[in-house]
């Protein structure tokens, strides 16, 4: 099964979600307990208050003489403390509780990021952006709700309908069961029905996904779709998600109108059962007038209560539905880890070797690699050229490890990378890319993340290593102009010399330069390779490039295709040998 699949198709029973999420509530015990104290005296104060018509009633019944005004004064002063309590309690449990709530969706989301920013490229490759986002914001925007909500809810039904039964019973035994068996229908009627409305709010939340994934692909894509104007067939695309995502909703109200109207049959049962039972009651003097009165008045609040708890059921179900997608976030495999004995690497040379390695892709199994042996010395400048597919980018990408060798190993410096921590490791490697990401914010911001905490002196003569110092002291707000989204404010160039006075700032030991001049004009490639020139020196650099004249001055340079290493030498040495090197070169030159 795919990565996609396994994420997003994984159900849990809701017992073990409960059991899962029941953790975030232990930092908040003491309000979740207090809240619950809270939610018991609102209950108190709900359950007395038939009690006091009921002795009211019955006493005036008996003898309206002895309905004195001390006692219906002091009824009424126990009635108001009561309602005093009872405010109180209510406030503390819609501020603190809710506060609580937010907390928990809070730590919940922290702790999504966190497992994200871990998982490996095979993730992120087999997942829409969409999805992950709409996991960590909407989904979780349920829990607040339901965190607070549903221990409170579900403690307060329990009191009422057991404190309910319980004076019922004593009033009229006969009746209260009568009204009661009606409860375990009920509640096996609400959960079938609710078992098909979590499925729907499950789809939901994934075509939420999918609209956003739609939605983001489109406008980030938004230069192509008018260049090829195809915004009606983008507009169709987006229509069809938007119409499957109103099927799905209309799907999801027929089941909620299904479960409301069903409680609302449920109801009338009960009443009619009291008006017969009770009535029957009463005319053979089974029952006081005034007990009837407080059987009504307790039944109405054991109705309300199953009522409440079951509209609370759509809310537990969006709840549920969200901590379910939390949780396949949270189950995703971190398939590149520290080993438990991994240690830093200190001030690393740059020596890296690759011992019969052999790799695949986890998710598609493609096999790039098959025993590859590479000896890369410290400070060598090494370029690898080849077709498209050959693995080129594929051999960089397992040094810093985004992703993990599927036999043999790769050392640094004598040590198998797999033995130091990925923080270490990453920090001394540098990588430039041909498709250069820049973050929405500033140009210094963007050159400072190559060291967070760097000065601003020392972000400015990074930029002015890399030749980027000219053109961003004549932008608008210089190093403070904002660079647009993904830099869509700067030229290709421009945004490649940023990226390469974030490496400057970095100052890793080990370059990997991956077609970093490929995509660019002449002038800026001339630009950015005398940047890229200087920041080679005295490193480990490994070039990928498909324009052979930038690599001709290097150590060494590897035919790399499909079947592993074809070729191995200088330019001139390969040049000589007359073989896939010397094809490539000169068909380059006649397409000049």
């Amino acid at each position: 099964m795919e990565q996609k699949e396994k994420n997003e198709a994984k159900e849990y029973k809701t017992s073990t979600l409960i059991k899962r999420f029941l953790p975030y509530f232990k930092p908040y015990r003491k309000t979740l307990y207090t809240d619950l104290f809270c939610a018991a005296l609102t209950t108190v104060c709900e359950i007395v208050l038939p009690l006091i018509i009921r002795q009211i009633t019955n006493t005036a019944l008996q003898d309206v003489a002895l309905l004195t005004a001390r006692m219906i004064i002091g009824l009424a002063l126990i009635y108001f403390v009561l309602r005093i309590i009872d405010a109180l309690a209510n406030y503390y449990m819609a501020d603190i509780g809710h506060v609580m709530g937010a907390k928990i969706e809070t730590n919940m989301r922290r702790d999504a990021y966190a497992h994200l920013q871990q998982l490996s490229n095979t993730y992120f490759n087999n997942t829409k952006v969409g999805q992950i986002m709409g996991r960590i914001t909407n989904d979780l925007f349920e829990v607040t709700e339901f965190a607070h909500h549903c221990p409170e809810e579900f403690f307060i039904a329990a009191l009422k309908i057991v404190i309910s039964f319980v004076i019922l019973a004593q009033i009229n035994l006969s009746l209260t069961l009568m009204v009661f068996i009606f409860v375990p229908i009920m509640t096996i009627v609400c959960q079938i029905i609710n078992k098909k409305m979590r499925s729907a709010f499950s789809r939901q939340r994934y075509q939420i996904g999918e609209l956003n994934a739609k939605i983001e692909d489109s406008l980030l894509g938004q230069k192509v779709v008018k260049a090829f104007t195809n915004e009606e067939l983008e507009a169709e695309k987006f229509e069809e998600g938007n119409q499957e995502f109103l099927n799905i909703k209309t799907y999801t109200y027929m089941l909620m109108g299904l479960f409301n109207t069903s409680t609302r049959v449920f109801d009338g049962l009960m009443y009619l059962t009291i008006i017969i039972g009770g009535g029957f009651f009463l005319m053979n003097q089974k029952i006081l007038p005034g007990d009837m009165v407080a059987y009504v008045m307790y039944v109405s609040t054991l109705i309300a209560t199953i009522r409440k708890i079951i509209e609370f059921a759509e809310q537990f179900q969006r709840g549920i539905t969200g901590i379910e997608r939390f949780l396949q976030i949270m189950d995703a495999d971190i398939e590149i880890f520290d080993d438990a004995d991994a240690e830093d690497i200190i001030q690393p040379k740059g020596e890296i070797v690759f011992h019969d390695v052999s790799f695949e892709y986890p998710d598609d199994h493609n096999k790039v690699f098959t025993n590859l042996n590479l000896e890369i010395h410290a400070g060598e400048k090494l370029a690898i050229v080849g077709p498209s597919g050959g693995g080129k980018t594929t051999l960089c990408n397992l040094i810093p490890r985004f992703y993990d060798v599927s036999s043999g190993k790769i050392t640094l410096d004598g040590k198998d990378i797999k033995k130091l921590t990925l923080k270490s490791l990453r920090q001394s490697i540098g990588v430039v890319q041909q498709d250069v990401y820049l973050f929405s914010g500033t140009v210094y911001e963007n050159i400072a993340y190559g060291r967070p905490g760097a000065t601003y002196e020392e972000v400015m003569e990074a930029a002015k290593r890399a030749g980027a110092d000219e053109f961003i002291q004549n932008l608008k707000d210089k190093y403070d102009t904002y660079v647009g989204e993904r830099g869509v404010k700067l030229s290709g160039g421009q945004k490649q010399r940023i990226s390469i006075a974030r490496v400057f700032l970095k100052n890793p030991p080990i370059l990997i330069l991956d077609e970093a001049t490929s995509a660019l004009d002449n002038e800026s490639e001339y630009a950015v390779a005398k940047s890229l020139n200087e920041l080679a020196k005295g490193r480990t650099t490994l070039t990928i490039a498909h324009r052979l004249s930038s690599i001709r001055n290097s150590d060494r340079i590897l035919v790399l295709t499909d079947e592993g290493i074809m070729e191995e030498g200088n330019h001139d040495e390969l040049m000589a040998l007359g073989g896939i090197y010397h094809h490539f070169y000169m068909m380059a030159n006649e397409m000049k």
